[in-house]
């Protein structure tokens, strides 16, 4: 199984929950989770084991986000477009997309998430900078890979019909 279906299937997200998380809220809000979630992991300093109740607060959060919010009354906004390109992205193998946006999906994806590797580093050792500079870059190519996603969206919808 593909990585972004098994978390997509985690989540449970069904048509009805992807219709809320296109609300504009849902996707602001959960966009500052992972410097949330370093500044929380890096609490353990100053309360100690006390630092899990954010990181469970935040987990739990992320999981509810998308259902939190009622669905948008309107999808013409670059947040909307996003999680509608997301879904775009995750039925490509049943719904073709433009081959320029999977590559660069792909590439924005794995660069999300090597980015994590100096955040992990920088929350193990306690160097800040490396896990700025981690969480930061990871959040730049995630917010990069929305904007894409907003891109394939309209692309999607300018689509001719099979």
């Amino acid at each position: 199984m593909r990585i972004d279906k098994a978390i997509e299937s985690s989540m449970s997200m069904d048509d009805a929950t992807w219709a809320r998380h296109a609300n504009p809220w849902s996707v602001w809000t959960r966009a500052p989770v992972l410097a949330l979630l370093a500044l929380a992991i890096w609490s353990r300093v100053w309360i100690g084991w006390w630092f899990m109740v954010p990181v469970a607060a935040l987990v739990a959060w992320a999981l509810y986000n998308p259902r939190a919010f009622p669905p948008p009354t309107s999808l013409d906004n670059w947040a909307s477009r996003a999680v509608l390109g997301e879904r775009h992205w995750l039925a490509r193998k049943t719904t073709p997309i433009p081959a320029h946006h999977g590559r660069w999906a792909m590439i924005l994806s794995v660069l999300s998430a090597v980015a994590l590797l100096p955040l992990a580093y920088g929350l193990w050792v306690l160097d800040p900078w490396a896990a700025f500079a981690g969480a930061m870059l990871s959040s730049v190519f995630k917010l990069w890979f929305c904007d894409r996603m907003a891109w394939l969206a309209a692309e999607m919808a300018c689509a001719p019909g099979p």
